[in-house]
């Protein structure tokens, strides 16, 4: 019997500036369509992103370097917060309410499903402010790439 040999191709992405961000900047690494985003985060001091959660989208991340804390909430309706630092990994599943703040200027690599334009703010839940940034969308918005 002979060994099969492979006919799939060897990918190099080129990397990808997803656009500004007010928090810092979000650059596409790889894509594999319908299966995987990997991204990088560069989040400057004293940033943070919106309140939110999205409806489809799955996204885990490591942090490179820095200081991020992390709120969420705990399932009965109140944030709690986490520190993390370099070395450390987060989870957060469709529909899982979170933000994430750098309390140093922090570097991110996340991986998700590439779920693009899928996001709810909802600081007005929690009796906070919206901050400026990106709007919620709703799920019909949601592109899968």
């Amino acid at each position: 019997m002979k060994n099969k040999i492979s006919s799939k191709r060897v990918l190099f992405p080129n990397k990808r500036n997803l656009g500004h961000r007010n928090w810092g900047s979000e650059t596409l690494l790889v894509l594999i369509p319908k299966i995987l985003s990997l991204k990088i985060l560069k989040m400057k001091k004293g940033s943070k992103g919106g309140l939110q959660y999205h409806h489809k989208k799955n996204e885990c991340g490591y942090v490179v370097s820095g200081k991020l804390k992390v709120k969420y909430d705990n399932g009965k309706g109140k944030l709690i917060e986490k520190i993390l630092k370099k070395g450390d990994c987060f989870h957060f599943p469709p529909g899982a309410i979170h933000q994430e703040e750098a309390l140093t200027k922090c570097e991110i690599i996340e991986a998700s499903s590439p779920h693009f334009n899928d996001r709810v703010r909802v600081e007005k839940l929690y009796g906070l402010k919206e901050r400026k940034g990106l709007k919620s969308t709703s799920k019909s918005q949601v592109k899968i790439k």
